[in-house]
């Protein structure tokens, strides 16, 4: 089955600093360079965002250039309010400020979260501030429905670990389930779960159970699938391929049919988008609905696993479970021109602005020209990872800040008949889905 790589950093546009055609790009054999030190989940370098979630210790400059990562928290997390929302323009690596971080436009509607994905656009996707190495999360949620639009849920860590569940929109019957070593593609890891009822218009529990001995998935409190880590083990490589490093939640919704992508992965997605389906002629959006995510931290005295201290952060680039510090480290920056090295460089503003006299600098992953697989949900053939890549059309004025692309400027929407969960369309200041380029191509997840 071909699928997307599901991960957090995605497409955008950027708070206007640097529009540089040659953003240095990274891989395990190509790291950053100093000046522009971090990697980003879709492989370019620069400072800022680009250093905290999602930030690959083994392709940056250094091992330190990544600001350490939050530990995990036991939390509920109510979905009925943008709160506790920041997009990763504002947020600065503390997450008491923030429960999600992300990029698109989640709504609030009766006491739930919606993530939309408008005509043309390439979704919504939001991530947690804290990671949960080892433990269980759960979300209760309603998917998407229509060909070639896709919803998941998923445990992604900086080193490209994965476990997932993803739901394409035209079987309402079955969730998918995968997991993944540090990106690496084995397309004989996916499994699927029969679902009693409908995923788009009933809530559902689907949970993920991991330890460091067994991956579990559960819909609805009842195990649909195990994984034991002594049936990973690779003797070529001399590792067990099996997810072990701290991940965050990352839930999305993004379009696996999009023309731009592979045809492997639009026929995995169920066909091409229609954008102009009853969908979005009643409500102006695709849709997923979540209620609530609760994570429970793996409860252990000592590594592998622990959430003692302050941070995570990696002391060896083989980025296994064994090179994981469970330390008192720091883990916000000044300004998003800050890097794991030097946190306090910046005025202390959230957009980290470089002055008139600065150079420009790359601190939004997408600032600048839009790299490979730049959307909610997509992955970057450059990790070598992925099943299948998620693509969005480039509908999207790059002066206007909201997700509304194909929409007047009154945000009226073609036959909305649903604007009491549209609410006004929400301003997303710095972070546009403007100009977004969604590739083609790569297997994962």
């Amino acid at each position: 089955m071909v699928r997307a790589l599901l991960s957090l950093g995605a497409a955008l546009l950027g708070a206007a600093v640097v529009l540089a055609d040659d953003i240095p790009t990274c891989s395990l054999d190509k790291k950053c360079p100093k000046e522009a030190p971090c990697c980003s989940q879709y492989n370019q370098c620069g400072v800022g965002a680009f250093c905290l979630g999602g930030c690959d210790p083994r392709m940056s400059y250094s091992l330190d250039s990544c600001v350490p990562a939050p530990v995990c928290e036991d939390k509920v997390y109510k979905m009925d309010s943008l709160d506790r929302y920041k997009d990763i323009s504002e947020y600065l690596g503390d997450p008491k400020t923030a429960d999600w971080v992300g990029q698109g436009e989640p709504l609030v509607y009766k006491d739930n979260i919606l993530l939309t994905m408008p005509p043309k656009s390439v979704g919504t996707v939001l991530a947690t501030t804290t990671y949960m190495w080892y433990g269980k999360v759960k979300a209760r949620m309603k998917t998407s429905r229509g060909a070639g639009v896709v919803t998941a849920f998923i445990l992604f860590s900086d080193v490209k670990d994965e476990i997932d569940y993803e739901f394409v929109g035209v079987d309402l019957q079955t969730a998918q389930t995968n997991y993944y070593f540090q990106g690496i593609p084995d397309y004989n890891n996916s499994g699927n779960i029969t679902v009693k009822g409908d995923t788009y218009d009933e809530f559902h529990d689907y949970e993920i159970e991991w330890t460091p001995d067994e991956i579990k998935w559960l819909v609805d409190g009842k195990v649909g699938r195990t994984k034991k880590r002594s049936e990973t083990w690779n003797s070529t490589m001399n590792q067990w391929d099996y997810p072990q490093t701290p991940s965050r939640v990352q839930i999305s919704i993004w379009p696996g049919g999009s023309e731009k992508n592979a045809k492997g992965t639009v026929d995995w997605a169920g066909g091409l988008i229609d954008w102009d389906s009853d969908e979005i002629k009643h409500f102006g959006y695709y849709f997923a609905t979540f209620s609530e995510v609760t994570v429970e931290c793996y409860k252990t005295d000592s590594p592998p696993g622990t959430s003692k201290g302050r941070s995570y952060y990696y002391n060896d680039i083989r980025a296994t479970n064994d090179t994981v510090v469970d330390s008192n480290k720091r883990t916000t920056l000044k300004s998003l021109l800050g890097t794991g090295t030097d946190m306090d460089k910046g005025d202390g503003t959230t957009s980290g602005k470089p002055s008139s006299s600065s150079a420009p600098v790359n601190n939004i992953p997408g600032g600048g020209s839009t790299p490979p697989n730049q959307v909610p949900g997509g992955g970057n053939p450059n990790t070598g990872s992925g099943s299948g890549s998620s693509g969005g059309a480039p509908a999207c004025d790059a002066s206007i800040f909201t997700q509304n692309c194909n929409e007047d400027s009154s945000g009226s929407g073609a036959d909305n008949k649903n604007n009491g969960a549209r609410g006004v369309d929400r301003t997303l200041g710095a972070s546009a889905f403007a100009v977004i380029v969604g590739l083609a191509g790569l297997m994962l997840i």
